[in-house]
């Protein structure tokens, strides 16, 4: 089976994830998927395949004889969907030998415009998969679920050479909790990929480092006939707060290895006021600027308009893998070379974001990131295709053919 008739079933169980809940997996429905995935790998041979309480998968392919010697490789996917659109009910459409040219989504009448994402002109003749334009698609991270499993299939059918592969697939890391109760010892890897990035040949092994910060504001409300001089609007005040940040430090202003200030909530009224933020920097140092940066913010407006006014909590998140992959960088060089070998170019950016892996990097598991040939993750103009899923596969093979020969 090709991986993209994988990814066309796993795309119809919805596995959304919700950071509200506050458990483990923070929705039940992620289980649906676990061991529909649990049972396949069952059936193709990964004896061991189970899913744990917290809704991890986990399996292992003992290693073909004379490469019991090589390290194991981990390969690492995730099964939820981003909260940012609906995951339910997902109708993928695909578009054989599609023509480059503008895309329109049937559900919707919704136009994916070649202007506006050029990518598309590349996919000229390949088996374009788009969702009806009234979901996303769930490439993010199906895709890359898919990918593993098929060459886990292919290793087994097709009797290849290789050292002990871990597999695992991981719930709720769209919500960033993926790695928070990944069972390492388990997984018993010595390092490995996570398989949940952008076009295939893509390699990433920087991120962001993160943080969040939630700003509160006390007002103090009386009647408005009377409230010159005493009235402190927490509304206003929260609003003057966001506008003292950097205007030019935002994700819509920033690229590349520019780090930003996201406002991501607001909510309020006279007598107080929340901001919810994401604080992302490649450069750690620059980051903890943005964090000291809000904080000398309160500072300004309790001074302002009374002490205790605003009060700035903050928890750091992740943090940027590529402090823990430069002392395994053959994780890179391994990558690059197989990438090579499926006739791609390798691409090394900077990843705008985080993964599981970064955090199963800092967790003591060195893991970069692999393409799996999707655009467009988080909404309704999500987009794959079959040829480049086939590539990817092909890449996470030749991966583990080089370890296999590995000395």
């Amino acid at each position: 089976m090709r991986a993209y008739q994988r990814l066309l079933q796993y795309v119809q169980v919805h596995t959304t994830s919700d950071p509200a809940t506050g458990t483990h997996p923070s929705t039940q429905r992620q289980f649906d998927l676990a061991r529909m995935l649990a049972d396949e790998l069952r059936t193709l041979g990964v004896g061991d395949a189970d899913v744990d309480e917290h809704c991890y998968v986990y399996g292992h392919l003992p290693a073909t004889p004379g490469c019991e010697g090589r390290p194991a490789l981990g390969l690492i996917a995730h099964m939820d969907t981003a909260p940012d659109a609906s995951g339910e009910k997902v109708q993928p459409v695909l578009h054989e030998n599609y023509d480059g040219r503008d895309v329109t989504l049937p559900g919707t009448g919704a136009v994916m415009k070649v202007a506006d994402f050029p990518f598309l002109a590349s996919m000229k003749g390949e088996t374009l998969i788009t969702t009806d334009g009234t979901t996303l698609l769930g490439a993010d991270d199906k895709a890359g679920v898919a990918e593993i499993i098929t060459a886990v299939e292919t290793l087994i059918q097709d009797g290849l050479p290789h050292g002990p592969i871990c597999i695992a697939f991981t719930p709720d890391e769209e919500i960033g909790e993926g790695a928070s109760l990944f069972d390492l010892e388990r997984f018993g890897a010595d390092f490995g990929y996570t398989v949940d990035g952008g076009d295939v040949g893509g390699i990433e092994y920087e991120n962001f480092n993160a943080a969040s910060a939630t700003v509160t504001v006390h007002g103090l409300s009386v009647h408005t006939g009377s409230a010159k001089g005493t009235m402190v609007n927490a509304a206003n005040v929260a609003m003057e707060y966001h506008l003292s940040l950097p205007r030019m430090a935002r994700p819509e202003t920033t690229e590349g290895r520019e780090g930003f200030y996201h406002l991501c909530q607001m909510t309020g009224d006279v007598t107080e006021a929340k901001l919810g933020y994401i604080l992302r920097d490649h450069d750690a140092a620059k980051l903890e600027y943005k964090k000291d940066n809000m904080r000398q913010a309160a500072d300004y407006f309790n001074g302002k308009y009374g002490p205790g006014t605003v009060t700035v909590e903050l928890k750091d998140g992740y943090r940027n893998m590529i402090e823990k992959i430069r002392p395994h960088f053959h994780l890179v060089e391994t990558a690059r070379t197989a990438i090579q070998m499926a006739g791609l170019v390798p691409e090394e950016v900077p990843v705008r974001g985080g993964t599981d892996g970064a955090v199963l990097s800092w967790q003591g598991l060195p893991c970069p990131n692999l393409g799996t040939g999707g655009f467009n993750f988080h909404g309704v103009l999500e987009c794959i295709t079959a040829e480049r899923m086939d590539k990817a596969t092909q890449v996470v093979l030749n991966i583990i053919a080089l370890y296999a020969k590995a000395d």
